[in-house]
């Protein structure tokens, strides 16, 4: 584990470990930059990163122009060159996002239109028939097969970008929590808790702490509150099918005004999970509610009417950043650096959940290119 000594002096300092962060430090130190990863906990991707589908998201979903979709499109391109190159199990397998319903359908028009605005133009229309001859456990009314949607080992990939970052100087130093900075003339002084406190001065900081984002900027003395955005928690439960999958492919509902739908994805191991749902919660809870099964079995039985009882287990549990509370439509990803706060050498992620996976490394790029590092 690193040491840090006191008052020592580096170039980029990112505060946590999980994808973003360590996407962020392969990028800053592949540019040549000194780096330094805190991270609160013993080991990397703790977080959020290890709690959620392993989708390589399209970029269909989003709304035009935002964050979320430039992101994605452009993470997503440079995701699957990234997970080629640098031999990281992945699976091209493609989603359907089916209109479980006659009065649906019209809704799959709108979905095709964003993706297009989005960039992505590879969506195929399908009707029932053709659903069913290639994925006869599914019933619906129409679908749009998305053929670049995917899944891979998102523990794999961090441990490439981390072992990438290392390879080029980075250092992680783990155990060591954010506990506190001021803004000085010069940069950014840090304190860093742990068993050994200390402080460190960086030029350059960069927040990807999750769901501690807005703790940290917080933590940050000089650092203006208005543009430190409320926090809100969306948990969301995961349930596994016990048994062969019945689906080659991912499968999707219609989307809701907050989240993607309970859909169903394959990991890299042929397991069958079903989930997230939404359930807005005052603090991060990790523990599955047995008592959402009922909901899970009616949300999937509208496109598989098979689903047998008893056939879903409790698998495990995710918790989102959201930035708008229950209720109001989603807010984009905020990314804050000193064009919008005004403090040079600092960058704020915050609201950073899906497709946050999928844009990690163009999201390394943005925090970059904010600090004039690109």
């Amino acid at each position: 584990m690193m040491t840090i000594n006191m008052t020592d002096t580096v170039d980029t300092l990112v505060i946590g470990a999980g994808v973003i962060g360590l996407a962020i430090a392969r990028r800053m130190a592949v540019a040549g930059r000194e780096v330094v990863v805190l991270e609160a906990e013993d080991a990397i991707g703790t977080g959020i990163s290890s709690r959620n589908s392993e989708v390589i998201h399209a970029g269909i979903h989003y709304v035009e122009g935002s964050l979320r979709a430039r992101l994605c499109v452009a993470g997503k391109e440079a995701l699957y060159d990234y997970l080629q190159s640098h031999g990281v199990p992945f699976r091209g397998c493609g989603k359907l996002v089916v209109a479980t319903a006659e009065d649906e359908v019209p809704s799959l028009d709108a979905i095709e239109a964003k993706a297009k605005a989005n960039g992505v133009d590879d969506l195929t229309r399908l009707d029932p028939d053709q659903v069913s001859d290639i994925e006869p456990a599914v019933k619906c009314a129409g679908a749009l097969l998305s053929p670049s949607t995917g899944i891979f080992d998102s523990h794999a990939y961090m441990l490439a970008l981390q072992g990438e970052a290392e390879d080029h100087g980075a250092a992680i130093a783990f155990s060591s929590p954010f506990e506190g900075g001021v803004i000085t003339g010069d940069g950014i002084t840090v304190r860093v808790g742990g068993a050994e406190p200390t402080e460190i001065r960086c030029r350059h900081f960069i927040n990807a702490a999750g769901l501690g984002a807005q703790s940290v900027a917080t933590g940050i003395e000089g650092f203006p509150a208005e543009h430190i955005p409320p926090l809100y928690y969306a948990k969301g439960n995961y349930f596994i099918l016990t048994g062969k999958s019945p689906f080659e492919r991912m499968i999707y509902p219609v989307p809701g005004p907050v989240g993607l739908g309970v859909h169903s994805s394959v990991d890299m191991g042929g397991q069958c999970k079903f989930g997230p749902d939404v359930e807005w919660i005052d603090a991060p809870d990790y523990d599955v509610d047995p008592n959402r099964a009922g909901k899970f079995y009616e949300a999937i039985r509208r496109y598989w009417p098979d689903l047998p009882d008893g056939a879903l287990q409790p698998g495990y549990v995710g918790v989102r950043p959201k930035l708008a509370p229950e209720g109001q439509p989603p807010a984009d990803f905020t990314v804050r650096g000193p064009e919008t706060h005004g403090i040079a050498g600092m960058v704020h992620l915050f609201g950073i959940d899906s497709p946050g996976l999928t844009s990690s490394l163009a999201i390394a790029d943005h925090a970059a290119g904010l600090l004039g590092l690109g």
